[in-house]
């Protein structure tokens, strides 16, 4: 439904960098139909936020330390659906976008959009129609996302990025070391990976871990 002309569009920012939350509330505070009214460092105080203030709009980092864009985008749209996301992030790779768009955000935008884009996307997401960017568009198509991992086979996948051995894993997981081996199967197939090295360079590539 779209807003009353005469209210403003509100918006929390989201983002773990200082410098980016300043320059987002400077230009977004120049906008007459928008208002900053809320900031988030990380995953968990933008869903603690989101569930106060109910903001229009949240502009959400993928990658936050507690709770990454996705998890939170995924916990936002399950409590509070009002809320609409955007994603707006400084990575190439497609994985981290279209698992935060399949949890319900609403928009996708690359940080080094100008302005005019960044504003006219949160005026589209708030009539409450979607927006993403061709460039973003365009790396979907390019560079297709891979299914999503399981908590437990993103533990194993960071330890295979430490050098350790399905034995190490399993003593470290406490888990039996054929468990192991199925996870780690699995996490090949996932990633269209021949070999564990394969699977790193995949991992490292496309960002899959917060390392």
């Amino acid at each position: 439904m779209a807003k009353a002309a005469n209210c403003r569009i509100r918006v929390l920012i989201a983002d773990d960098h200082t410098i980016v939350r300043a320059g987002l509330t400077a230009l977004l505070g120049t906008e007459k139909d928008l208002e900053i009214v809320g900031q988030a460092k990380n995953g968990i105080e933008a869903v603690r936020e989101s569930l106060c203030l109910l903001p229009d709009i949240v502009l959400m980092d993928l990658m936050m330390p507690k709770k990454d864009g996705v998890e939170a985008t995924a916990e936002i749209v399950e409590k509070v659906p009002t809320v609409k996301v955007i994603i707006l992030t400084t990575f190439g790779t497609s994985d981290g976008i279209a698992h935060a768009l399949a949890a319900g955000a609403k928009g996708a935008i690359l940080k080094n959009a100008d302005n005019c884009q960044l504003v006219a996307a949160i005026r589209k997401v708030a009539r409450g129609e979607e927006f993403v960017s061709t460039e973003i568009r365009q790396q979907l198509a390019i560079d297709p996302p891979i299914p999503e991992l399981t908590p437990r086979q993103k533990d194993i996948l960071a330890s295979m990025v430490r050098g350790l051995t399905d034995k190490d894993i399993a003593r470290q997981l406490s888990i039996r070391q054929d468990g192991v081996n199925d996870h780690v199967s699995a996490i090949l197939r996932k990633l269209g990976a021949a070999n564990r090295t394969e699977a790193v360079a995949v991992a490292l590539r496309k960002h899959l871990l917060k390392i």
